[in-house]
């Protein structure tokens, strides 16, 4: 039988956080998962250029709070600065070696300042290679329709990267958000991001952003753990 958990998602800014509560949470409320998302909480420093620093302490924070609660993270890689494992990470990686360099390096440096704590089950990092307007690519037709332009436009630009959307990008001129900004000038990540991802749902996300999906199957696989 599985059990109830409560998940806490450390996110980067108000894009995130809204996509979680909003979107995200409901879903996997149906799967006897409690999500709820906080920006990292240093005053000042939300957004942009998420260094480990600031992070270390909120995950330190929830995991200590209560020994059932899952901690999260859903950080956008762009944002990231003076992370573990970020130097490691080879010219032209493909996702799943970034997301595999970056979470590693991340699970090996927690368990150096959590005293023993056991935080296998209980910690899961998560990068959105490489940002939230990856997962809006997941439906071409709706995100077409989002941002008023040929659905021709948004297919052109997927098969550039030969149907992974996860390799969507080039720089950080022509990352996911920039090209929908560049279609749409008044493109808006809550305003317009939001609806769109909300019309998309969940499960076609996963479909097509298969670290997005695997970063779920780990969440939920936690409600069949024992130690819970």
């Amino acid at each position: 039988m599985s059990r109830y958990v409560e998940v806490m998602a450390i996110v980067e800014g108000s894009t995130e956080e809204t996509f979680i509560n909003r979107i995200l949470a409901p879903y996997l409320s149906h799967r006897n998962i409690g999500m709820r998302a906080t920006q990292v909480s240093k005053p000042g420093e939300k957004g942009g250029d998420v260094k480990f620093s600031r992070v270390k302490n909120d995950i330190r924070l929830h995991l200590k709070q209560r020994p059932d609660t899952i901690v999260v993270t859903f950080l956008d890689y762009y944002g990231i600065k003076e992370w573990p494992g970020l130097e490691s990470i080879p010219s032209n990686p493909s996702p799943s070696q970034i997301e595999s360099i970056l979470c590693s390096s991340t699970m090996s440096e927690k368990k150096s300042f959590l005293h023993g704590m056991t935080i296998e089950h209980r910690f899961i990092p998560f990068f959105i290679i490489h940002e939230f307007e990856t997962l809006l690519f997941s439906n071409p037709e709706i995100l077409s329709d989002g941002i008023g332009i040929s659905k021709d436009e948004v297919d052109k630009t997927i098969s550039q990267f030969h149907g992974d959307i996860e390799r969507i990008n080039n720089s950080r001129e022509t990352a996911p958000s920039k090209r929908l900004e560049g279609w749409m000038p008044r493109y808006r990540k809550i305003g317009t991001g939001i609806p769109i991802a909300e019309k998309i749902g969940i499960d076609q996300m996963r479909a097509c952003v298969p670290l997005f999906n695997e970063w779920l199957s780990r969440i939920e696989a936690t409600t069949e753990y024992e130690w819970i």
